[in-house]
């Protein structure tokens, strides 16, 4: 069991989030990417891998050579704070160069919404260890909650999947030790708040 809470863990790290929430998004709302070109949508793609998957991993690789922090999974609360801190700076820039692109604007709003919940967890890892593994899945969550809401380009029932999935992540944390109940759920609770309203706060 705990082999599958670990291997669950890492197939979804919050690292992954937003281009697994961004391709979801692209793949289930038809009026995020229907007016891209595909070579557009690609560019996109890879452009947030680098700068919110190879970047800040890379990065937290030199904080373990350079013994800032001792594993990568980062048991303690007081080694997160600078990794997060960096893929901060990562998702920050990935927004900026992002807005310089042509996308509609929920697009735009979900990358938000994970720069400000990415945020808010770094400030709270100051003082309490929140689950950012469910702050990335709240996150993903919350986004695609809001385009249902939006434009009901897909059907409710899909969403269960991804809500069983979120209960199966929190479940592994809870197996692996590495989080209380409370934390899950903060974490879930973030996450989804925070992609939620930036993507509903997008006109029309």
């Amino acid at each position: 069991m705990r082999t599958v809470a670990h291997l669950l863990s890492i197939v979804l790290h919050p690292l992954f989030m937003p281009l697994y929430t961004l391709v979801l998004a692209f793949r289930l709302d038809p009026n995020l990417s229907f007016f891209l070109p595909e070579e557009v949508r690609l560019i996109t793609f890879a452009m947030v891998f680098l700068m919110t998957v190879l970047f800040p991993l890379l990065s937290t690789v030199l904080l373990l050579r350079a013994g800032v922090i001792q594993q990568l999974s980062m048991p303690t609360r007081q080694e997160r704070i600078m990794p997060f801190v960096m893929t901060l700076f990562y998702y920050g820039l990935t927004y900026y160069l992002l807005r310089r692109t042509l996308h509609h604007p929920a697009t735009y709003a979900m990358l938000l919404g994970a720069v400000l919940a990415l945020a808010i967890t770094a400030v709270i890892t100051l003082r309490w260890k929140i689950s950012a593994h469910m702050v990335g899945m709240g996150g993903l969550l919350g986004a695609l909650s809001a385009l249902l809401v939006l434009h009901h380009t897909f059907a409710p029932l899909e969403m269960a999947a991804f809500i069983l999935l979120a209960g199966a992540l929190g479940t592994s944390r809870l197996i692996a030790g590495a989080h209380s109940p409370a934390q899950v759920y903060a974490g879930t609770v973030l996450g989804f708040t925070c992609t939620f309203v930036c993507v509903m706060a997008v006109p029309g």
